[in-house]
């Protein structure tokens, strides 16, 4: 199960770069027209749809069902399914498993059971495509995040997993896999409005907060926000230091 719960509306209204940014990584899929492409934790569908306009035979899976009801009654068209990325199986084994902004979410100690499973549902010299966090992806605002807890006498999880190449590629070949590219790059994301990365925070990173009344949240949050403000509140907008790692692993034979 990934650390999150999702608002799959507000995720719709005001994080729409997400598959946004995620339409570059389907141009390192090199399986033709036709093929069978997984769209796995699709989220509200965008990316599913675009890999369907692009000529794909496409399924969108994911563990959310708010984000599978409004996926399915944005994009009628395509065929949705339940699942998460530890265990679903798949009926057709498919060409491709495509994935944007998910397995940054799973435990790092999961990780090698995932790309297990991912490889078991692809058919022999498929690829896998994926692009997730990266080493030191928005680490000016946990590191803020980790202070105000601690002067607090808290401890702040880092519920996240953003490894290196280094860290990562092994993993894929230990699962099978023959990685044909990896890429880790900075990719400083703008948010929505004046509250920015206030609403960054509780949208992406929930979990150190469970268990505490709303207003000690947001006092958390606010000083936060305040200590970043010189690092990351740009002429006039937000822009949160993602890094960004990209990955095409094909399935050996």
């Amino acid at each position: 199960m990934p650390n999150i719960a999702w608002n799959a509306k507000e995720y719709q209204q005001n994080f729409s770069f997400v598959p946004s940014y995620g339409e570059a990584v389907t141009e390192l899929i090199t399986k033709p027209q036709g093929s069978f492409v997984v769209d796995l934790g699709c989220g509200n569908g965008t990316l599913t749809e675009k890999l369907l306009e692009k000529g794909f035979r496409v399924l969108g899976v994911d563990d959310s069902e708010d984000m599978l009801r409004l996926a399915r009654r944005n994009h009628p068209d395509v065929t949705f399914q339940k699942g998460n990325a530890l265990d679903f199986v798949l009926i057709e084994k498919a060409d491709v498993i495509f994935s944007n902004a998910v397995f940054h979410w799973l435990d790092g100690e999961k990780q090698q059971a995932m790309l297990c499973n991912l490889y078991r549902n692809l058919k022999p010299g498929g690829e896998l495509v994926c692009e997730f966090g990266g080493y030191g992806c928005a680490e000016t605002v946990h590191s803020a995040l980790e202070a105000v807890f601690a002067e607090r006498r808290l401890k702040y999880p880092r519920v996240f997993y953003f490894p290196t190449i280094g860290q990562y590629a092994p993993m894929l070949e230990k699962a099978g896999f023959k990685v044909e590219f990896a890429t880790l790059f900075d990719r400083p994301t703008v948010q929505n409005g004046e509250d920015g990365a206030a609403d960054w925070i509780r949208m992406f990173d929930k979990k150190p907060f469970e268990g505490m009344t709303h207003d000690v949240r947001e006092e958390i949050i606010r000083e936060a926000v305040e200590r970043v403000r010189g690092k990351l509140y740009k002429d006039g907008q937000w822009v949160i230091d993602y890094v960004r790692i990209r990955f095409r692993a094909r399935k050996t034979q």
